[in-house]
C-alpha cells in the first residue's frame, strides 16, 4: 500500500509473504501484477499516437486491422477506448472451446485470430458501455503496426522512463526472469495454492509494477507531463452513448464521484493478483494497492483508507433506505424466473423472511410496490414485465417473467446432438443422462444445462445462458450462448 499527497509519498508499507515456498517477505519493492490498471497505460499510448498524427480516435478500426469483419457499421478507436464498441470479450469465447483462460497459453495473436472470426457484435457501437478486454488487445496490434514498436517498447520509451517508473514492465515474455516478483496465491480450501497468469496476452492487463511506481504514474500524467502538450483532458474525458446518457469510462479510467469528490480510478484482477489505483484530484490524494492473493478484499481496504483521508461531503445527504411492508402474497406473486430482453441473461426472484431475494442471496429493499433496490441497481416491476436500472453506468434494461419448465427424457433427446461453431472453431456435444441434460466441451469437461424457461438453459460454472433455436420444421437448428460480455455466440447443429 502506498499513499501520496501533493505528489509526495506520505505512506508506503508491505505486509505478508511474496513467496511461500522460499519464505520471502513482501516488500514495497516487490513486483506484482496490476490487472486492468494496465488499460490506462495502453490508452495513453493511443492518445500519444494521435498527438503524433499517426491516427485519429474517430478512425474506423478496420483502417489498421482490415482482417476484422465488416459489421456494416464502423467501430471507431474512440468507441474501443470507452468500451462501447460492442466487440465480444475474448475470454468468454475461449471458455466455449473447453480451454479457458489460464488453461491454454494464449497470446495477443491468438486473441486477434479469435476476434476476426466473430460474425456479430454484442451491440451497435456506441449504444452501450460493455467492458471488453478485446478492445485493448486490438490496441496493442495497432500500436505495433503504426509505430514499428511493441506496446512494451513504446511504453518504456514514452512513459516508464519519463515518469521514473524503474520497477515497471509488461509481462510480454513468459521466459523473462523478473527479480523480486511476488507469486500469486489462491486459497480454495484450508491452504494456499499457486495461482499465476498462464498467458502472454498484454495490453488490457499484464502490467508488472509496484505501488510506488503507480503513484509516480498518477503524479506524472495528472501534473500534465504526458505528451508534448498535456493529454490529461483527453485521458479523463467521458462521452455520451448514442442515447445521450453519459458513459463514465474515459481513457482506461473510471471517472465518478466518491464521497462527494471527483474521483479517477481503476481496479484490476489477473489470476490471484488484485489491484486498485485511485486519485482525488481536488485533494491531491492518490492511493495504490496491490495484493498477491485473491483472499485480500481490496475494496474494503480502499474504503477504510478513504475514511481516514477523505472528508465525506455526502454524509448529511445519505438517508438510510427502509423497506416498506408488502403483503407476503404479493411478494410471492413476483417470485419466479426473469429474462433480460437485451442479452437473454436470467435471474431468479424468491421470498425469504418477507423479503424479495435476487438469486437466493441478495436481499432487495422494497422502496414501493413496484420498486426494489440494492446498493447498485433497482428493479421496477409491473406485472410480468420490468426494468433493470443500474446506477453506474446509468442504463435501463427491460426484462420479462418467464414460465419455468420441467425436462422429460423426451425433451432431453430433442436437444441432444453435436454442434459446431465457426466463431470459436470448436465443437460441443449435448447428451441426456436420465433427466439431466449435459454439454460436453471436451472429452473430460462437461457441465449440466439447467432449464430456465422454454428452450433455454443456464450453465452455472460458466455463468452463461444457453438458448436453442428451432427451424421452420420445429427441429433444433442452432444453440446460442449468452455471456454478460459476449452475446449470441452461435453453434450450428450438425446433421
Amino acid at each position: 500500500m502506498s499513499i501520496s499527497r501533493n505528489g509526495q509519498i506520505i505512506f508506503s508499507k508491505a505486509w505478508g509473504m511474496a513467496d511461500l515456498e522460499r519464505n520471502v517477505s513482501l516488500t514495497t519493492n516487490s513486483i506484482l501484477e496490476a490487472g486492468s490498471i494496465a488499460k490506462q497505460f495502453t490508452a495513453a499510448i493511443i492518445l500519444l499516437l494521435e498527438q503524433q498524427g499517426k491516427l485519429s480516435l474517430d478512425d474506423n478500426v478496420r483502417k489498421y486491422i482490415p482482417e476484422l469483419p465488416d459489421y456494416r457499421t464502423p467501430i471507431t478507436l474512440r468507441q474501443m477506448l470507452h468500451h462501447t464498441s460492442g466487440v465480444r470479450e475474448w475470454s468468454d469465447l475461449v471458455d466455449l472451446t473447453g480451454w479457458s483462460r489460464g488453461q491454454k497459453f494464449y497470446t495477443n495473436e491468438d486473441v486477434l485470430e479469435i476476434i476476426t472470426h466473430q460474425k456479430h457484435l454484442n451491440n451497435k457501437p456506441g449504444d452501450e458501455f460493455l467492458y471488453s478486454n478485446s478492445n485493448y488487445v486490438l490496441f496493442t496490434i495497432i500500436v505495433q503496426r503504426l509505430s514499428g514498436l511493441t506496446l512494451p517498447a513504446f511504453t518504456q520509451r514514452y512513459i516508464f522512463e519519463s515518469a521514473g517508473m524503474t520497477h515497471t514492465q509488461w509481462r510480454d515474455d513468459p521466459n523473462r526472469i523478473v527479480p523480486n516478483r511476488a507469486i500469486a496465491y489462491s486459497k480454495p480450501g484450508t491452504g494456499f495454492e499457486t495461482d499465476m497468469p498462464n498467458e502472454c496476452v498484454y495490453g488490457p492487463g499484464a502490467l508488472l509494477t509496484t505501488t510506488e511506481d503507480l503513484l509516480k504514474w498518477s503524479n506524472f500524467y495528472q501534473s500534465g507531463k504526458l505528451g508534448t502538450s498535456s493529454l490529461l483532458s483527453k485521458q479523463i474525458k467521458t462521452e455520451p452513448l448514442n442515447n445521450g446518457v453519459m458513459n463514465t469510462y474515459a481513457a482506461g479510467l473510471f471517472i465518478k464521484k466518491v464521497m462527494g469528490w471527483d474521483n479517477i480510478s481503476h481496479d484490476g484482477a489477473t489470476a490471484s493478483y488484485r489491484a486498485y489505483l485511485e486519485t482525488f484530484p481536488d485533494l491531491h490524494l492518490s492511493i495504490a494497492l496491490l495484493s498477491n492473493t485473491s483472499q485480500f478484499n481490496i475494496d474494503n481496504v480502499a474504503s477504510m483508507i478513504r475514511k481516514i483521508f477523505v472528508p465525506d461531503k455526502t454524509r448529511k445527504l445519505v438517508k438510510t433506505q427502509v423497506s416498506i411492508h408488502l403483503p407476503k402474497a404479493y411478494l410471492n406473486s413476483l417470485a419466479g424466473m426473469y429474462v433480460s430482453e437485451r442479452n437473454r441473461s436470467t435471474f431468479q426472484l424468491s421470498v425469504k423472511n418477507d423479503t424479495l431475494m435476487l438469486d437466493n442471496y441478495l436481499p432487495l429493499i422494497s422502496a414501493s410496490e413496484n420498486i426494489f433496490k440494492s446498493d447498485n441497481f433497482l428493479l421496477d416491476i409491473k406485472g410480468t414485465k420490468g426494468l433493470y436500472i443500474p446506477f453506474s453506468p446509468n442504463d435501463t434494461i427491460p426484462f420479462m417473467k418467464v414460465l419455468p419448465v420441467n425436462l422429460s427424457e423426451k425433451d432431453c433427446s430433442f436437444y441432444s446432438g453435436k454442434y459446431f461453431s465457426e466463431e470459436t472453431n470448436s465443437s460441443t456435444t449435448v447428451q441426456h443422462d436420465s433427466s439431466r441434460l449435459m454439454i460436453h466441451l471436451t472429452a473430460d469437461k462437461a457441465y449440466q444445462l439447467i432449464p430456465t424457461y422454454q428452450d433455454a438453459f443456464k450453465i452455472n460454472e460458466l455463468d452463461c445462458d444457453v438458448q436453442f433455436i428451432k427451424s421452420s420444421q420445429h427441429k433444433v437448428s442452432t444453440m446460442k450462448f449468452y455471456f454478460w460480455k459476449a452475446r449470441g455466440i452461435e453453434f450450428k447443429k450438425l446433421k
